[in-house]
């Protein structure tokens, strides 16, 4: 039997601070997350990041430098992996508008606001048209004089499924701060649950086995611990090169695990 060849696929990390009080305020990072549905047929009942599978018209509306914001070469992805054409940051934006119901665009050059009732449910039928297959990144942008902001997306990491699983995805991911006038919301479709909550948290909870999440996810939430606030977070992403992971699956005590060549002393069940 062919091996099963991984799919272009992105997720977003939306990123935004809440204020502890104390003695002296500061910021805390979080992380907009949702729960898959248990009958879904990948990664079900668990946490994970908006995301999904890069579409024909994702890597189309790339083409256009009216409907998509320029993206540079950067040191974090040298190799062009994610510049236009590739449909990666298109489809992340569309995922994220499908899964999150935020849109990361600009109108008039200003990033786009949903704040009026009348535009909340102008939008909410774009995202119904999404979640149906009958509507496109192409279309919206053109009917609502958008340009995608493919530039407020921040490469930040790179996995590929391990050979053998029976869905392979070639993910890339992303970071962006969540815009201000525009309210994140899980679909209620192929997700059951969302949630903001600090990388900390997350990892606590997962300990406690409270809060189920993938290998991937895992460690994108514990390099995400590592940072203060959401510009500090974008700033070191520009700057740090992404690797590609490949984990490996293998078997132990019977039972499929997946470990990292580079990290062989953690092999996680699946």
């Amino acid at each position: 039997m062919a091996a099963v060849q991984p799919r272009a696929a992105s997720t977003v990390m939306l990123l935004r601070e809440e204020k502890v009080a104390g003695q002296q305020a500061t910021q805390k990072i979080e992380v907009f997350m949702v729960r898959r549905v248990v009958q879904s047929e990948f990664m079900p009942d668990l946490y994970v990041f908006p995301g999904g599978s890069v579409m024909a018209d994702d890597r189309l509306v790339e083409q256009s430098e009216e409907l998509c914001r320029a993206v540079l070469p950067s040191s974090a992805d040298p190799e062009g992996r994610t510049l236009p054409g590739q449909g990666v940051r298109a489809a992340a934006i569309r995922e994220l508008f499908e899964e999150a119901n935020v849109l990361l665009a600009y109108h008039d050059d200003k990033i786009l606001a949903v704040g009026k009732e009348e535009e909340q449910a102008r939008f909410a039928l774009y995202r119904q048209a999404f979640n149906e297959r009958k509507g496109s990144l192409t279309m919206m942008a053109q009917q609502e004089q958008l340009t995608l902001a493919t530039d407020r997306l921040v490469y930040f990491s790179h996995w590929i499924t391990p050979e053998g699983m029976p869905k392979r995805y070639d993910t890339h991911f992303f970071l962006a701060a969540a815009p201000t006038e525009q309210e994140a919301l899980y679909d209620d479709l192929e997700t059951s649950e969302g949630v903001w909550i600090s990388p900390a948290e997350a990892l606590a909870r997962f300990a406690q086995g409270s809060f189920p999440v993938a290998f991937p996810t895992f460690h994108q939430l514990r390099d995400l611990a590592e940072f203060d606030n959401v510009q500090q977070a974008l700033n070191a992403a520009l700057t740090r090169y992404v690797p590609t992971h490949s984990p490996i699956l293998t078997l132990i005590d019977g039972f499929p695990h997946v470990y990292l060549p580079e990290d062989t002393a953690h092999p996680w069940k699946i």
